[in-house]
């Protein structure tokens, strides 16, 4: 029998427009795109020019310190553009589609899925390592490691929540061989977090992988929060996890030889028309999506969810890793006196609204910070939302002192972004929590290099 763990910290915050279980293919895109902004801690170097034709799966771009890691065209066509930033830095690689949309193939065979390298070497060539992330860093994993476990989380607890088992709905045997390629990169075990509440999930009849069940409120589905109650990091640990679409993903690759990048997402927030699933290819143009949303009035495009997402705005291109897409209202409009008023239709983690007398309440939030930046000042706010043994608080503190040992005995290690992001939603001192750990993690590389 599965372990079951509750995880009673943490905030579930009800958003409206939540997606309908309708899956539909997405609108024709017209150009698609490859961000490097996308993948931490990379520093790419271009192997295409503009014009060049490619299939999907040609190498576009490579890691300058690890160039046999490579990022690929999603699909075939035309490099359109190649958009750069201020000293050049480059911002994305823009597809042009044809009509052939031709398909890297690659050969599969038995002697090739039973060798450990041979396995890494195929996924670093056909464009599908990025899947692999490492923790301590959050950063696209080292090959040349050997992880301890590799984590891979069912299921998802982020505002406007996605259901995993939906958008793996007839795809099992891809997972499953995708759990079977994953078990060959480790000498330890491949861990997969499932809702404990989904019991007749399919995924609950997954082998080769060590099932734990969650239940509780939102980060319950963090693969962090997993890795923190399962098999911690320490210094010198590694781990590996992996989103589950793209599991199955890869376990596709291994069983046809053939790169795709399709994937499900929800279009899913209060100013989509109709919140569904839409099977996509990675990079499409959210213009792709502009007829299914109401542009009434200012709004935020959202790849990803709502507190960790990219702001990628109306012309921007769906990004290499989340399942969903958020549209809600952007809020840059001043509310008169609005910290006076009783606010019943506002959301409050502190029951400072009568609106917590609604507990089943759905809530069309905006972006609106409703204030500034103030002392930093320890509140236990923080210690409410986050089910880790950790003091965020200080972590924080150490990073902006640049204290590495304390950094360190504070638990650095064990946390990325979206660990600490509701932490930064309750925050009464609008401390950009997320930017601030993320500094002390590029701060850890840059010492450990």
């Amino acid at each position: 029998m599965s372990r079951i763990i509750k995880i009673r910290k943490g905030l579930n915050i009800k958003l409206k427009g939540s997606a309908e279980k309708v899956l539909g293919t997405a609108p024709a895109s017209s150009a698609y795109a490859v961000r490097p902004a996308d993948f931490k801690g990379l520093t790419p170097r271009l192997c295409v020019r503009q014009g060049d034709e490619v299939k999907a799966g040609t190498p576009v771009f490579f890691d300058k310190y690890r160039p046999g890691i490579q990022f690929v065209s999603p699909v075939g066509g035309t490099v359109e553009a190649i958009n750069r930033g201020d000293r050049r830095k480059l911002l994305e690689v823009v597809i042009k589609p044809d009509a052939k949309n031709i398909h890297e193939k690659y050969e599969i065979t038995d002697k090739l899925l039973s060798s450990r390298e041979q396995i890494i070497e195929l996924m670093q060539k056909a464009g599908y390592w990025p899947f692999v992330v490492q923790r301590p860093y959050g950063i696209i994993a080292n090959p040349a490691d050997r992880p301890k476990s590799i984590f891979v989380s069912g299921l998802d607890t982020a505002p406007l929540t996605v259901d995993i088992a939906f958008l793996l709905q007839g795809q099992e045997e891809h997972f499953q061989k995708g759990i079977d390629i994953l078990s060959r990169l480790t000498e330890g075990k491949v861990y997969l977090g499932l809702d404990a509440d989904d019991a007749a999930s399919k995924l609950n009849r997954i082998t080769n992988a060590e099932i734990t069940l969650f239940t509780g409120k939102h980060p319950a589905g963090n693969v962090g929060v997993h890795i923190h109650h399962i098999d911690p990091v320490n210094k010198g640990d590694i781990v590996w996890t992996m989103d589950a679409q793209h599991v199955a993903a890869l376990g596709r690759f291994f069983t046809t030889g053939t790169y795709s990048a399709e994937k499900i997402v929800a279009l899913c927030g209060s100013k989509v028309k109709r919140p569904q699933y839409y099977k996509i290819t990675t990079g499409a143009s959210m213009r792709a999506f502009e007829n299914l949303i109401d542009h009434s009035e200012d709004t935020r495009y959202i790849s990803g969810d709502v507190l960790t997402g990219t702001n990628i705005g109306k012309d921007g291109y769906i990004g290499f890793y989340g399942n969903r897409i958020s549209v809600i209202p952007e809020g840059d409009k001043y509310e008169f006196l609005g910290w006076a008023m009783p606010r019943f239709g506002k959301f409050s983690a502190s029951k400072s609204y009568f609106s917590w007398l609604t507990p089943n309440r759905l809530y069309d939030l905006d972006t609106n910070l409703n204030g500034g930046e103030r002392a930093f000042v320890v509140t236990n706010q923080y210690e409410k939302v986050l089910p880790m043994d950790i003091y965020p608080v200080y972590l924080l503190k150490a990073i902006l002192a640049e204290d590495i040992d304390r950094m360190e005995q504070l638990g650095i290690y064990e946390l990325i972004e979206e660990d600490l992001a509701l932490c930064e939603f309750v925050c009464t001192s609008k401390i950009e929590v997320q930017a601030i750990l993320r500094r002390g993690i590029d701060l850890m590389i840059k010492e450990m290099s």
